[in-house]
C-alpha cells in the first residue's frame, strides 16, 4: 500500500491530501471546487497539466476526514492549546 502525504492546519481546520510522489513538486494547473451543498463543506480537487488528480484540499477537515488521518498528518500553522 502506498503512503499518502497529508498536511493539516488545525487553526483553520484545513487539510491537504497529496496524490503525487513524495518528493515531486508538481504544480496545480486547474482546481475544481466540489459543490459545497452536495458535500456539506468545501473540497477542492487539484489537477496537473495532463489532467491527473494531484491533490485534494479539504476545509472543515475535522468533520470530513478520519481522526487517525488528521492525527498522523504533518502540522502546518500555529496551533493553539
Amino acid at each position: 500500500m502506498a503512503d499518502v502525504r497529508v498536511t493539516y492546519d488545525k487553526t483553520v481546520d484545513a487539510a491537504y491530501v497529496y496524490l503525487t510522489e513524495p518528493l515531486a513538486h508538481v504544480k496545480s494547473a486547474r482546481m475544481y471546487p466540489c459543490d459545497p451543498v452536495d458535500v456539506d463543506g468545501m473540497i477542492n480537487l487539484d489537477f496537473d497539466e495532463q489532467g491527473r488528480l494531484i491533490g485534494i484540499e479539504v476545509l472543515a477537515a475535522s468533520s470530513k476526514l478520519p481522526k487517525y488521518l488528521l492525527d498522523s498528518a504533518e502540522r502546518w500553522g500555529t496551533e493553539g492549546s
